[in-house]
């Protein structure tokens, strides 16, 4: 007996909307108890940059959750407290440490109802925080999208986050037409399987166009200097003040340091259903396809921590086993693998193959530009700036001038050779995305795919003898030279690479 193919209603997964509420988001709450929490979210901005936030919050009473009934308010809420709690953490010239009750308090209740940690999450500022424009249009036009809730006011924050919105109402189809594809793959229908990959891949394509206007109106160094502090979470902070993490002050004398990744596009649950209806397969960071799992006898199994796993945690609790139960029905690989014979089939699933693929070149690209390149600069203008004046900020964009040169970017082992794995400050960024985009075309069918999705680049230009270069292998295909990894935070802070963590856009 084959296990059921989920049934979305039973996720709070809509047909229409995939991850994305099948209810708009509030954009205010009904019940004017929670006035104070309304009037600070519409004043976040000014309140940080009149650094005037933690003295208004400290102020504040701990409001009862009461008063909270459909799950559109507990949304509303989280998401809320989420935007207070990062506000009150990283507006000061050095992060708190500390939450007050006024906002622990009820984060705690409502993350718990909700099955999500008391964090800035991906659902907190994308899924939850959003509106249309005119009720009449699509929620997947982004020129029908607006935030709710953002700590700059700036458009390049709004625009940031209506993208991912934008991503996942485009892509919200593809959950029902691949569970369709799923039962069809039980009964042998390799047509209704074709068709519907053929669908999937040109709502890749659709995807990767969407991802691809990040550029209009987000501008790199407003993001990294300004936006993502932010979204920084407490774990691996120690770079950007947080050492230990942060107390949430819950009133029981007994609270301790928590640590949590910040909000990150890695806890996207359509992103990795793609991933788990193609059979996609994506090991620890820096593990090699076919590597042993195990050191011999005597010895213990090498770590089986997963980036991507580990980031469902950070998914509401009904999308995550969404994911879980999707993953024991998935058979379309093993099916296109049964039937090699049908070529239409093959090339179907291999077209979706190089189309996801060609979604995480863009994703690279754009984490280059917007915190690899930013990273450098900042590096560069701290050398010729006082030791005062690059102390004065302690934040995530402001935590590779701390320290003596080089320190967040040793990534050598022990024994002095080369180690992108590891790193004492964080890790190569660009290394953990390129072994997800080259896990997404192993398994490819047509030995055709393979030659196409593992092509090297000619860079323009190689072998030149103008530029001083030797004439041989002019002209011929050549392997581009690896750009300089940075060791630095990922898109929602700094990550390290140890066996337990790594990944993308991680703490």
């Amino acid at each position: 007996m084959f296990p059921p193919i989920p049934i979305l209603a039973d996720y709070g997964i809509s047909p229409t909307h995939g991850f994305l509420p099948d209810v708009l988001p509030l954009t205010r709450l009904p019940d004017p108890y929670y006035n104070k929490w309304e009037a600070i979210a519409a004043n976040l901005q000014a309140l940080i940059l009149s650094k005037r936030l933690r003295g208004v919050v400290d102020r504040l009473p701990v409001l009862d959750t009461i008063g909270l009934e459909h799950d559109a308010e507990w949304r509303r809420a989280y998401s809320l407290l989420s935007f207070m709690a990062h506000g009150y953490i990283w507006s000061g010239d050095s992060p708190s440490d500390r939450l007050p009750p006024s906002i622990a308090v009820p984060l705690l209740k409502i993350s718990e109802h909700l099955e999500v940690p008391p964090v800035a999450t991906y659902a907190a500022v994308c899924l939850w925080n959003f509106k249309p424009l005119f009720m009449d249009e699509d929620i997947d036009n982004l020129e029908n999208l607006a935030t709710l809730s953002t700590f700059t006011g700036a458009i390049d924050e709004s625009w940031f986050y209506l993208v991912s919105v934008a991503m996942e109402a485009r892509g919200a189809p593809i959950i029902p037409l691949m569970l369709t594809a799923i039962a069809a793959a039980r009964e042998g229908d390799a047509e209704t399987v074709t068709r519907c990959l053929h669908t999937f891949a040109e709502r890749l394509d659709d995807l990767t166009t969407l991802l691809q206007r990040m550029h209009e109106s987000c501008d790199p160094k407003i993001f990294y200097d300004r936006i993502r502090p932010f979204l920084a979470g407490s774990k691996n902070m120690a770079d950007a003040g947080l050492p230990h993490g942060v107390i949430y002050e819950d009133g029981s004398g007994k609270e301790e340091y928590r640590q949590y990744a910040g909000g990150s596009n890695a806890q996207s649950s359509l992103i990795q259903f793609f991933d788990i209806v193609l059979g996609i397969e994506h090991r620890p960071t820096g593990e090699k396809r076919g590597r042993p799992q195990d050191q011999g006898e005597g010895h213990a199994p090498a770590p089986k921590h997963n980036f991507l796993l580990e980031m469902r945690k950070y998914m509401p609790g009904p999308h995550a086993r969404f994911l879980n139960d999707v993953q024991s029905v998935a058979n379309i690989r093993e099916f296109v693998e049964d039937h090699r014979d049908d070529r239409p089939l093959c090339i179907a699933y291999d077209a979706c193959l190089a189309m996801l693929r060609a979604l995480r070149d863009k994703h690279i690209a754009i984490v280059t530009r917007y915190i690899v390149l930013p990273s450098r600069e900042v590096r560069t203008r701290s050398r010729s700036r006082s030791p005062e004046a690059v102390r004065r900020k302690v934040n995530l964009a402001t935590a590779s001038r701390q320290g003596p040169p080089g320190i967040a970017l040793d990534t050598r082992s022990g024994d002095g050779k080369k180690d992108n794995l590891k790193g004492t400050g964080g890790t190569a960024l660009i290394s953990f995305l390129k072994q997800a985009r080259d896990e997404t075309g192993e398994p490819a069918v047509e030995a055709w795919t393979h030659r196409f999705m593992s092509r090297v680049i000619r860079t323009e230009g190689q072998g030149d003898f103008f530029a001083g270069k030797a004439e041989e292998g002019a002209g011929l295909l050549q392997v581009a030279p690896q750009a300089e990894e940075a060791v630095l935070p990922g898109l929602a802070g700094s990550w390290t690479m140890d066996d337990d963590v790594g990944g993308i856009c991680y703490y």
